[in-house]
């Protein structure tokens, strides 16, 4: 269920950074540039800010895609543990009482790697989200500095 909830957010944080790039950017001529013209510049500060920042704004996110969600967890490691406690079990004369205190055993630290697994993807994609919302400022900005320097006002 937890895993679902990360999954669901990652999905999430990825439409608010492309609606954030995708923004729209008001564009009105103060000096009486046709639309032609404005249609010019605004593709020559397309291109010029794409150039300046690396982000192009038509592409669809560059936000890398979500890991899969972090395999094994408990159950995964009941068995590991429930091997490793049969062999240990054997040794000691118990290889059912030694299978079970290993599942046992191993149930539980699947479960902590498996709940540490997810903490670093969310963590992971937090900070990806968090430089992709950086590069689309940063587009935006050199963007609308080419058009104002044009004689437009951007809003």
């Amino acid at each position: 269920m937890k895993i679902h909830l990360i999954i669901a957010l990652w999905f999430l944080l990825g439409l608010a950074v492309m609606n954030e790039v995708h923004a729209e950017i008001f564009v009105y001529p103060e000096k009486g540039q046709t639309q032609q013209q404005q249609e010019q510049d605004e593709f020559a500060c397309y291109s010029w800010a794409k150039q300046q920042t690396g982000v192009d704004p038509n592409q669809v996110s560059q936000q890398p895609a979500g890991t899969p969600p972090p395999s094994g967890g408990a159950a995964g490691g009941a068995v590991r543990g429930a091997v490793a406690g049969t062999v240990v079990g054997a040794i000691a004369g118990d290889a059912g009482k030694g299978a079970a205190i290993g599942a046992g055993a191993g149930a539980v630290g699947g479960a902590a790697k498996q709940r540490n697994q997810a903490e670093q993807q969310q963590q992971t994609q937090q900070q990806a989200t968090a430089q992709q919302q950086q590069a689309n400022q940063s587009y935006n900005r050199a963007y609308s500095t080419c058009l104002q320097g044009k004689g437009y006002r951007v809003g």
